[in-house]
């Protein structure tokens, strides 16, 4: 006599059942939807999978609790579940996180309004983080009132907004206490942050160097403002021209990077410790023949090589410690600072150029670069009359070989490429 199987329970039961039901869409004919049932679809769909999310949380509670992952050797439920499922550890000890959190008589509500597809998954998670994250002294009472709060907020507010709102949240329910407690948690976020904060470079050898940062917020925001205004669509068309045609107006990775390069270039030499620093400290050796000739290259006291082009463009804007070298590699001139322009120079410039000097450009003067017309390389002097206002662009031109620069009447200048 053969053994009767025994009916599945109540809770599998329904997730096979809903399991065929969402086979039976699989190939449902999507282009018979109009726009607004997409959208109701789209946000039913997203419903569904944050009502079987809190489900899937009860189960790895209970999981835990039945000791599943004990026969296979597992070390916890969170191994055992992205072995099975091939998800990433890091999303299964997420969701583990998660059902410990509702698994407490505290965040019932919570769990409800995750059941009922009210909140999402990432806002149950900060919702909890929250709570737990107040002072040992909060009584249970301000605790249930917190989570109210945040619950009703959910309804406005995504995961991130709600997390700075939670961390403000006893100026609500405990106003008497609540300064003081965002106080202690921005300062243990600001210590753990500047305690974390690294940067790692790398020269790949092939003339570009690779690199990753983690700074505290406040100074991710100083950056980014800086770079996003060097980066800026006015700055960046008075700088090098109108952009492609197709090129959005928003600053990408590559207009971000060029803005950091330019910010290096444009630091303040005499803000900077005399140890650090390009402009302060740029030592370059090179003979004097090859100084003189736009094919010559530079030798940098770090190792790397520039073009003359480079290496004269630099040397306009800050001062550098030369190291010339004759044919005999005779040292003619070791670790004399040439300041190039001083500020007295650089105002009589400003009130005598208004700015960039090249035909049509009107660059203001504060953040062009003083040029010499004749090269410092070619024994030019450091005066007025060898001095003009370019901006960072026709600077450039001006120490590319393939433009030639013209002189127009009235002290204007013009740049055509050679031919």
């Amino acid at each position: 006599m053969s053994a009767i199987a025994s009916p599945p329970h109540p809770v599998t039961g329904l997730l096979v059942r809903t399991g065929e039901n969402l086979a039976a869409m699989r190939d449902a004919w999507l282009p018979s939807l109009s726009a607004e049932e997409t959208g109701r679809a789209l946000v039913e769909t997203d419903r569904l999978i944050t009502q079987l999310t809190e489900l899937q949380a009860r189960l790895a509670a209970h999981a835990d609790a039945v000791d599943l992952p004990g026969p296979t050797g597992a070390t916890s439920t969170a191994n055992w579940l992205a072995v099975q499922t091939r998800h990433t550890r890091t999303s299964t000890h997420r969701l583990t996180r998660l059902a410990a959190a509702l698994d407490r008589d505290l965040y019932a509500p919570v769990r409800i309004a995750l059941a009922d597809g009210a909140i999402n998954p990432d806002q149950a998670l900060v919702i909890a983080d929250a709570v737990d994250a107040l002072p040992d002294e909060v009584s249970a009472e301000v605790r249930v009132q917190a989570i109210s709060v945040l619950l009703e907020e959910a309804a406005h507010h995504d995961a991130n907004d709600l997390r700075r709102l939670g961390k403000r949240i006893l100026d609500v329910v405990a106003p008497e206490t609540g300064e003081a407690h965002e106080a202690g948690l921005l300062a243990a976020e600001e210590a753990r942050a500047m305690a974390t904060t690294r940067l790692t470079m790398t020269d790949d050898g092939h003339g570009t160097t690779h690199g990753r940062f983690q700074l505290p917020t406040l100074h991710g925001d100083l950056l980014r403002k800086a770079l996003t205004a060097i980066a800026a669509p006015k700055h960046q068309t008075a700088t090098h021209g109108p952009r492609p045609a197709g090129q959005g107006r928003r600053p990408g990775p590559e207009r971000l990077g060029r803005a950091l390069c330019e910010l290096l270039e444009r630091l303040p030499a005499d803000h900077l410790p005399q140890a650090g620093g390009m402009n302060a400290t740029l030592v370059v050796t090179m003979t004097l023949d090859d100084l003189r000739r736009d094919t010559a290259v530079g030798q940098l006291d770090t190792g790397h090589r520039l073009s003359a082009g480079a290496v004269r463009r630099l040397a306009c804007e800050a001062g550098i410690i030369p190291t010339v070298l004759n044919g005999k590699s005779e040292v003619l001139d070791l670790g004399r600072k040439q300041r190039l322009f001083s500020k007295a120079q650089r105002t009589a410039l400003t009130l005598r150029d208004g700015g960039c000097t090249a035909d049509g450009c009107d660059w203001p003067p504060a953040l062009c670069h003083a040029h010499h017309h004749d090269p410092w390389s070619h024994s030019g002097p450091t005066d007025l009359d060898n001095a003009r206002l370019l901006c960072p662009r026709h600077h450039t031109r001006a120490h590319d070989p393939t433009y030639q620069t013209r002189h127009l009447p009235g002290g204007k200048v013009a740049f055509h490429r050679r031919t």
